[in-house]
């Protein structure tokens, strides 16, 4: 830290004007209170824990250190993929294994088989049901439905039975009902689980993991192998990424002024300059079990550390904007051996207040206000707005953009988060998130679409499209795992459901009766699966739960 002011300067605040553009290549400032002495420069010292967050803030020192010098040098050598691919479909199912699709499989077919039972015991089921009709499903199956998932982001219909129509017009897609059915499709998408209820037990579980309890197990599978598969480079982004949601939900995120009011939040760790999402944590409230002892205790501070967790001390460049800066926030992460830049809301805590009461009505269009505590860096800056930013290695620095002068860190910071945009608009491009009732399930389909985006990345082909990449993996898939239809009329049923025997003669109301396997009484009615008479309301159950 650069601590060469007297005590008197932190008690009376600062108050330092720079003029800008600078006179020549290096940046000079003016002190406006001739209380302020002429700072000279200081090499660093080293900080200690107990004045880890005292923050004495001074004119920035001149001339300044080149920002690059100032900069954690970066060790990663070997940055993007782990492992080399030689098509889309290898890379899609190095994310979505065989593991995860088993786990994914086996929860839809509890979770079916439960459901049965529920609308049978709530007198919902009827003869012609869909779920009447429920074979578990496989993993190969689940591909295909993936497969149909994906092909409708790029197929966009504002109806899901256009996709099945029958009529022989321009607007029809004979290929969806080629490889499932209407009715499957629905049926898999109702009872699509990933994690069993009976796991969620309040004795074991805060409330935040009783929230996420239903898609925790893909929040696990997809952060690991996210990244296992990719080593990132030096420039990191932390952002927010929000998924529609119309319905109540206990986890969204209200926005009264857009066009969708409630939002599902995703935290997001994801590399600057492709995109690719390394590490991801869902918003479910605030956790109010965290002890605010220190400045970098609290909800978003603790976030941001969590995600960068096992990246310490390798030199990546942390960007963010205002809703995750602080200086507190910075200072953590220089002594972690990051660097951190972003936008700054001057109200946090430990700005200076000669920064904090700045309007755009005391600043003149292109003039910066700047302090530093050494090894922090802020500034304001006036251009159309007031714009706050907080660095750890940029001082102030400038850079020429289309004959116009600006701060260095003004231009890096558009530069590395216009590149992030520009994966958002290719996801936009591709909606595959909609249709779905449950948030759960609207979700996975958002991960579902960010990890085809991750696995264009992972195959490193440029000359590839990534509509083309689409194509591509959809049809792999289909042709992967397609498998024959089955004969319906030669499969047993396998989900437990009551049925009448068949009439004894046409057009004659009587029906054959068998002995009920639980009371003496004959019966019209039998389990489809079991194949065994039983009466419909006073035996079924009773039978049912001591076989």
């Amino acid at each position: 830290m650069l601590m060469d002011e007297d005590e008197e300067d932190e008690e009376n605040g600062l108050n330092v004007s720079l003029e800008w553009p600078p006179q020549s290549s290096i940046c000079t400032s003016k002190p406006a209170s001739p209380m302020l002495p002429t700072p000279t420069p200081v090499s660093p010292t080293p900080m200690e824990p107990s004045n880890k967050f005292k923050f004495v803030w001074r004119a920035v020192s001149m001339p300044q250190i080149e920002p690059h010098l100032r900069r954690e040098p970066f060790s990663q050598i070997n940055s993007g993929p782990t492992v080399s691919f030689a098509s889309p479909y290898e890379a899609f199912i190095a994310i979505w294994d065989r593991e995860i699709m088993e786990v994914i499989v086996r929860e839809t077919n509890i979770y079916a088989q439960k459901l049965a039972m529920a609308m049978l015991e709530n007198g919902t089921i009827y003869p012609n049901s869909r779920i009447t009709h429920w074979q578990d499903t496989n993993v190969n199956e689940l591909y295909t439905y993936f497969a149909i998932v994906l092909a409708m982001g790029k197929v966009v219909k504002n109806r899901l039975e256009e996709y099945w129509s029958t009529s022989q017009d321009i607007f029809s897609t004979p290929c969806f009902s080629t490889e499932m059915t209407h009715d499957r499709f629905l049926l898999l998408s109702k009872c699509l689980h990933f994690n069993s209820n009976n796991n969620c037990d309040p004795a074991l579980l805060t409330q935040h993991q009783i929230k996420l309890l239903k898609i925790k197990p893909l929040i696990d599978h997809l952060n690991n192998k996210f990244s296992e598969l990719y080593n990132l480079s030096q420039n990191l982004v932390i952002d927010e990424s929000l998924t529609t949601w119309k319905g109540w939900l206990d986890i969204n995120q209200s926005f009264p002024n857009e066009a969708a009011t409630a939002e599902i939040k995703a935290y997001e760790l994801c590399e600057s300059q492709s995109g690719y999402l390394w590490r991801f944590e869902l918003h479910a409230g605030l956790d109010t079990s965290t002890p605010q002892d220190n400045p970098i205790s609290g909800t978003v501070p603790a976030l941001v550390l969590r995600l960068l967790d096992g990246l310490e001390h390798k030199g990546h460049t942390i960007w963010m904007d205002s809703f995750f800066n602080s200086p507190a926030l910075a200072r953590e992460l220089k002594v972690r051996g990051f660097d951190c830049v972003g936008t700054l809301r001057t109200n946090r805590q430990f700005v200076p207040y000669d920064l904090t009461r700045l309007t755009i009505k005391d600043m003149t269009v292109g003039q910066v206000l700047g302090c530093t505590s050494g090894d922090v860096d802020l500034m304001v800056w006036r251009d159309r707005k007031r714009a706050a930013f907080i660095s750890t290695y940029h001082g102030l620095a400038s850079t020429r953009f289309r004959e116009k002068l600006k701060p260095t860190v003004v231009h890096d910071y558009s530069l590395c988060m216009d590149r992030l945009d520009r994966r958002d608009r290719l996801l936009a491009t591709f909606p595959i998130e909609r249709r779905t009732k449950a948030w759960s399930k609207k979700f996975f389909r958002r991960l579902l679409n960010i990890s085809v985006l991750n696995s264009y990345i992972l195959l490193q082909n440029q000359s590839l499209l990534h509509r083309n990449f689409r194509n591509a993996l959809v049809t792999d898939l289909l042709t992967a795992h397609r498998t024959p239809k089955p004969n319906t009329a030669t499969i047993a049923t396998q989900v437990h459901y009551p049925a009448q025997y068949p009439l004894i003669k046409r057009g004659k109301s009587d029906r054959l009766r068998r002995q009920c396997a639980v009371c003496p009484k004959r019966t019209v009615s039998y389990c489809k699966a079991c194949n065994v008479a039983m009466c419909t309301y006073t035996c079924y159950e009773t039978y049912h739960t001591s076989h």
